[in-house]
């Protein structure tokens, strides 16, 4: 009967955004007004996010039932928004609900179009593979390729050794997304067949796929578990990621931590007694989708933001929420008290692109990542970061690489990789100077590159395979 009132309160309230363009000099201002769920406010962050808006101010307010947020917001170069499509677009942002299902207007490819919602879940640590539908909000289910999920020891070579894997087995990887922190690694790959272009089905295949990766992402390292898994499902890339590596428990430290105490996120968590809130304070080096990274983090970890504030017009960001569990208690324990804390410095931490910048565009084609990450191991520069995308045939793929062995990138080995790819494929984006900077030793950033310039797949039963 709760969960029938709450959708008529809903009903009848239904959400309203305005955008105002006049009142702020410097940035477009949209309001959202709407009756009041869990995870609504991911939702709206997200869908900002996604159109790469930058969150320059917010103001958060969701006591008593109602949900009002204020966001301020430019585009990448820090001018208002003046693109009428966009303005448009967030308009109809609201949730509506058909039927049993509730919707959500996106964008896709310049059109807008009604998909379907997926409820937010929370993952704890022995459910996050459970099921390959525990997916995050608005995104469309493309059913024309198979999503890949990847987890497991951060090790020189990786990323190299996934790829070529896919690449024998006659798969062409059209995006992914690649993750590294904390001495993990994982990866959203969405794979279509080599000869068909359209989504892997086959049973058989598909285990074979999953065997041979897992495989791979095992190496040589017992101590920490491996996952793999398949599916074709809805999924919105950055927030599974964050999911998995939550789940994964990366944000737990290691002994051997070397981070500099100074670029460190400085995250707080006091109990506010007379309110019955626990207050989150964040201050860090501003950087785009940070607040996401934040929301998500909060969301999955069960808390509500009944109010927040968000200041991001400097170099610095700084962020506070009023918050309390979904169970209404606040923070309970130092233990809890420290474990959000590590689980807000994670979630900042992971999407923090270290190295040199660079940019691959081209005509996609099988094999290409693997052949370009095989170049750059080759060359013994390690990829801290990765995001590949192909549309109407075009690849775009971003590497974020520094040396495997923490030295400064001798620009000369740029020079050289980009004779070997093209000069105009590929592009070193960002300041010149990163090529010279002095190196930041790391045990956690070693994932993707080459300290070994070739390894055997026999040690992942590859031979035994096709033998």
């Amino acid at each position: 009967m709760d969960d029938e009132y709450e959708k008529f309160i809903r009903r009848m309230n239904p959400p309203r955004v305005v955008i105002d363009t006049e009142s702020c000099k410097n940035a477009t201002v949209i309001q959202v007004d709407s009756a009041n769920k869990h995870g609504i406010l991911l939702e709206v962050v997200q869908v900002l996010t996604d159109l790469n808006l930058i969150i320059t101010k917010a103001y958060i307010c969701s006591d008593g039932g109602w949900f009002m947020d204020v966001f301020k917001v430019t585009d990448q170069d820090g001018n208002k928004i003046t693109d009428e499509g966009v303005l448009d677009y967030i308009q109809k942002v609201s949730c509506i609900e058909c039927g049993n299902f509730e919707y959500f207007f996106r964008c896709i490819y310049g059109q807008i179009q009604l998909i379907p919602l997926v409820h937010l879940q929370s993952l704890g640590p022995d459910s996050c593979f459970a099921s390959s539908m525990r997916r995050s909000v608005g995104v469309v289910s493309a059913m024309d390729h198979t999503s890949i999920e990847l987890i497991g020891s951060d090790r020189p070579g990786l990323l190299s050794e996934v790829s070529a894997v896919l690449t024998h087995l006659k798969c062409n990887v059209v995006n992914a997304e690649v993750w590294t922190h904390n001495t993990r690694a994982a990866a959203v790959m969405q794979v279509t067949d080599k000869e068909t272009g359209a989504a892997i089905t086959d049973p058989e295949r598909l285990a074979m796929i999953k065997q041979l990766l897992c495989n791979v992402l095992k190496g040589s390292n017992k101590s920490r578990e491996a996952k793999t898994v398949v599916s074709h499902g809805v999924t919105h890339t950055e927030r599974r990621l964050h999911q998995m590596m939550f789940a994964d428990r990366d944000y737990e430290r290691t002994g051997h931590e070397t981070l500099n105490e100074r670029e460190r996120p400085n995250v707080n968590v006091v109990n506010w007694c007379d309110k019955d809130y626990s207050v989150v304070t964040i201050r860090c080096k501003d950087r785009p989708k940070l607040l996401f990274d934040i929301i998500c983090t909060l969301t999955d970890m069960q808390y509500v933001v009944f109010h927040g504030n968000v200041d991001a017009e400097g170099p610095e960001a700084h962020q506070e929420y009023c918050v309390r569990h979904v169970d209404g208690s606040p923070v309970k324990s130092d233990a809890e008290r420290q474990r959000v804390i590590q689980c807000l410095e994670a979630a900042i931490e992971r999407r923090v692109s270290e190295g040199l910048k660079l940019e691959l565009c081209t005509t996609d084609r099988v094999g290409l990542l693997s052949d370009v990450t095989r170049i750059f191991r080759e060359n013994s520069l390690t990829v801290t970061r990765a995001e590949v995308s192909t549309r109407a045939g075009k690849a775009s793929n971003t590497f974020y690489v520094s040396d495997a062995s923490g030295y400064p990138i001798d620009g000369k080995i740029i020079d050289s990789i980009r004779q070997t790819i093209g000069q105009t494929i590929l592009r070193v984006k960002g300041c010149p100077e990163e090529l010279n900077q002095t190196p930041q030793e790391s045990p956690t950033r070693f994932l993707f590159g080459g300290l070994f310039k070739s390894r055997s797949f026999v040690n992942f039963g590859l031979v035994r395979s096709y033998s």
